[in-house]
């Protein structure tokens, strides 16, 4: 519990060593850099689906292709449900330390509701990132609510509703896809999103961001993720060979596409790199809603995508392959895929 950031950085002048990530790493001084600009990632309004709904299916297909993420509005997700949950977030953190360990708590990466730092393999290593992450599933609700924390007191109740909604909009967002690519809107059920995990992220104020990174980049092994970003900025894409931040947009939220949704779509849909920057003044607080296959759910390309002139890229595999391998080599984006090409 002592190793949590958010415990002791307040008290701290100058970043422990053992957070300073390598040259070819670091983020540098996002203040003055002028390679990173602002990433005008398309923005899709999925109030008008009743009469406009090809136009949009045909948006998130090509922010799918293009970027590999998109932010939505007009979602029907109530502002108030977004912001009660992240507010309870937020107060999560600034439990005391007493609570939060009564609350919850476990150095047991296996545990199904978590809290910990950095990430679940801090003891081994090289450089740990300047987070605390709060982890627990979802879905369905009855099943997993009476796991989480216990306080806040409206924590529970905030979030067990934000994340029914959030649940909603995601499979909304699979059947356009499935529409879309002319598998059908409902290949998605089932199986290949039976989870709904959530990974609140506690990035707290950094004595030197240009040394330090909140989360390292990655890709997200899952099918879709589903990110409340707060309004404080930190989030960036790779793309065209730069970072490019994502500012947050007001009652917005982003979405990217994980490494299933590429698989299944035979590589037509790409899912990008992207990582999290501190900054030295302002705690920042995201969660994300990542929708799971099943352990055993057998993934592989759709079968109607694959034709003479489509070979098909990847081979079939069992989810929990591919979370294996992802986890062994996480970091390394450009070889997670590879056991699974053909």
């Amino acid at each position: 519990m002592e190793k949590l950031v958010s415990n002791w950085y307040s008290v701290v002048q100058a970043l422990p060593e053992t957070y300073i990530f390598p040259p070819d790493a670091r983020p540098g001084k996002l203040s003055t850099a002028p390679s990173i600009p602002n990433c005008n990632i398309p923005v899709i309004d999925l109030g008008s689906q009743g009469h406009d709904r090809d136009q949009i299916i045909h948006q998130i297909l090509e922010a799918s292709q293009e970027f590999g993420f998109f932010q939505v509005i007009n979602h029907g997700i109530p502002e108030v449900s977004l912001n009660d949950a992240m507010d309870v977030f937020k107060e999560f953190f600034e439990l005391p330390l007493e609570d939060k360990e009564a609350s919850i708590h476990s150095d047991d990466p296996n545990k199904i509701c978590k809290l910990f730092t950095s990430s679940v393999n801090y003891d081994r290593e090289d450089v740990h990132l300047w987070r605390d992450i709060l982890r627990h599933p979802c879905h369905p609700l009855e099943k997993f609510m009476p796991l989480w924390p216990k306080q806040p007191i409206k924590y529970r109740e905030h979030v067990g509703k934000c994340s029914t909604q959030v649940r909603k909009l995601s499979m909304n967002i699979l059947e356009l896809i499935g529409e879309g690519l002319g598998i059908g809107s409902e290949y998605f059920n089932d199986g290949l999103s039976q989870e709904t995990l959530l990974f609140v992220n506690y990035y707290p104020p950094c004595p030197d961001p240009s040394l330090a990174l909140g989360l390292s980049k990655h890709c997200d092994p899952q099918l879709i993720t589903i990110l409340l970003q707060g309004d404080v900025s930190g989030l960036q894409v790779f793309k065209d060979g730069e970072w490019i931040r994502v500012e947050p947009l007001s009652h917005g939220l982003v979405v990217n596409i994980g490494y299933q949704l590429q698989i299944i779509s035979n590589g037509k849909l790409k899912c990008a790199e992207h990582r999290a920057v501190t900054n030295s003044s302002n705690a920042r607080v995201s969660a994300g809603f990542f929708i799971t296959p099943s352990p055993d759910c057998y993934i592989e390309p759709a079968a109607a995508l694959i034709n003479a002139s489509n070979p098909q890229v990847y081979k079939g595999f069992q989810y929990k392959e591919f979370s294996a391998n992802y986890y062994m080599k996480r970091g390394k984006t450009e070889v997670v895929l590879e056991p699974f090409k053909l």
